[in-house]
């Protein structure tokens, strides 16, 4: 059964659509059968797949809201290698309608069930807010990656996510987890950011990934040419990052780690 994990928090411009995108590439990559479902209505991760959210048929929004299979709304990412459930603006009109739905949390959940099995890992991209949309990835995931720049301000959204997963656990979804804190945009010159990454090891010691997502030019370029990182620029310290990114993952999982069969061919 696959292992479905959200990226998510709060605060937005944290890096979650870059590292839903290229961790699901990176995995991509060792072969892997991946799903990326991008639950923003900006439609970010949709672009960042190099498809075009302004040229979609049937997206995220028709399966929660009109019932449509999963399957006839996915899509293939030929620039990532993993399969995309995309979303554009009309996402944006489920907030609301969700609020008035039968067992509006469940919506995602159910929807993934019948094609859980066809993936080994299933993404999925969160909007930059605890909204009914974030709130049915968490019910829908098994854990959640945490993305956040070693700032202080991220310490307090932090505080703010963890008290609503301990909500989701108790009431909605007893199984989610934490499943690691990832931090981004890291500049190791920066004081703060160092003694804000020292507190977060500090406090929640292995949940914190070992690896550590940089500052870096191309990985900031690569969205929009609609690639990842690793098919945009392979050598960057960006790509090198989200591939052993995705080699931890695989090791937590309890998977084989091994990076050589890793496709990074355009």
């Amino acid at each position: 059964m696959g292992r479905i994990i959200a990226v998510a928090n709060q605060k937005g411009g944290v890096g979650k659509t870059t590292t839903s995108v290229n961790v699901a590439a990176s995995l991509a990559a060792t072969r892997r059968r991946i799903l990326l479902i991008d639950l923003d209505p900006q439609g970010n991760a949709t672009m960042g797949s190099g498809v075009d959210k302004e040229d979609l048929e049937i997206s995220v929004y028709d399966v929660l809201m009109d019932d449509k299979p999963v399957a006839e709304a996915v899509v293939h990412s030929d620039s990532g290698g993993y399969d995309l459930l995309p979303s554009n603006a009309d996402l944006t009109g489920a907030e609301v309608a969700l609020l008035e739905e039968i067992a509006r949390e469940m919506r995602l959940q159910k929807a993934l069930e019948p094609i859980r099995d066809q993936y080994e890992f299933i993404f999925i991209d969160c909007p930059p807010a605890l909204n009914m949309l974030t709130i049915n990835a968490l019910v829908a995931a098994d854990s959640l990656i945490i993305p956040m720049q070693c700032e202080y301000y991220a310490l307090e959204g932090l505080t703010a996510l963890l008290a609503t997963i301990d909500k989701i656990r108790k009431y909605l979804n007893p199984r989610l987890k934490v499943e690691g804190l990832l931090r981004t945009m890291y500049d190791p010159r920066n004081n703060l950011a160092n003694d804000v990454s020292a507190q977060l090891v500090e406090h929640f010691g292995e949940k914190v990934y070992r690896t550590i997502i940089p500052r870096n030019v191309r990985l900031a370029e690569a969205p929009s040419h609609g690639l990842p990182i690793i098919k945009y620029d392979k050598s960057s310290r960006g790509a090198l990052a989200y591939l052993a990114l995705a080699g931890e993952m695989l090791n937590r999982a309890g998977k084989t780690a091994s990076m050589d069969s890793v496709v990074l061919s355009k």
